[in-house]
């Protein structure tokens, strides 16, 4: 296979995601019940949030590249990978709110939907999968930056922020007061520092 794909950086790459899909159908077939059970607990009590998991899912976080991510999702069926780790990071470590209720919601949606490979990067995303590290998590301003430094991605998919120039589109809550009263788009419905402490600490409790 490695052959055949080349010895490019993206074949190397293409391998590496084609060795996660068997590892992940893999791991299903000795685990079944992984599809609805922790593969390895971690005693979470998931906060039960029914509004903050419609804003998630509506992408109406006030997190810009999150309600990019959701609202793609959404349009198009599909979303690249790294947003998907935003956006599943953002629910389970940020809400903490329950893997599953993410992985329902992107298998109803994604077009290229599979049980096995939802399921268990789910899992890796809210730490109860086969890597179960419970403080990795990804601050939504510093991957928007990061991965999308001019703002491109998140003026596609949210057109509320469509005039707002460069990077500063990733934090809309610090623009002068009169061009964000100007803006039909909403605060953060959370914290982001607040809401991971709060995290860690219950996770850390465990």
């Amino acid at each position: 296979m490695v052959h055949r794909a080349g010895d490019s950086a993206g074949g190397q790459a293409f391998v590496r995601q084609v060795c996660w899909r068997d590892f992940h159908h893999q791991v299903l077939a000795a685990r079944p019940d992984a599809v609805s059970v922790d593969y390895r607990s971690r005693g979470d009590r998931w906060r039960r949030d029914d509004d903050a998991f419609t804003a998630w899912q509506e992408g109406r976080t006030g997190y810009p590249v999150v309600d990019a991510g959701m609202r793609q999702l959404a349009r198009e069926g599909w979303m690249h990978n790294r947003a998907r780790l935003i956006v599943g990071h953002f629910l389970c470590k940020t809400l903490y709110v329950d893997w599953r209720l993410g992985a329902r919601h992107f298998f109803d949606l994604l077009i290229d939907g599979d049980m096995a490979n939802n399921t268990m990067n789910w899992q890796w995303v809210a730490g109860t999968g086969t890597d179960s590290r419970f403080n990795r998590t990804m601050n939504p301003v510093t991957q928007g930056r990061r991965h999308d430094p001019d703002g491109d991605y998140v003026r596609r998919y949210v057109p509320e922020l469509s005039e707002v120039a460069g990077p500063a589109v990733h934090e809309p809550w610090t623009l002068p007061v009169a061009l964000r009263r100007q803006l039909d788009y909403p605060d953060p419905i959370v914290d982001f520092a607040e809401a991971t402490e709060e995290f860690l600490r219950a996770r850390g409790k465990r």
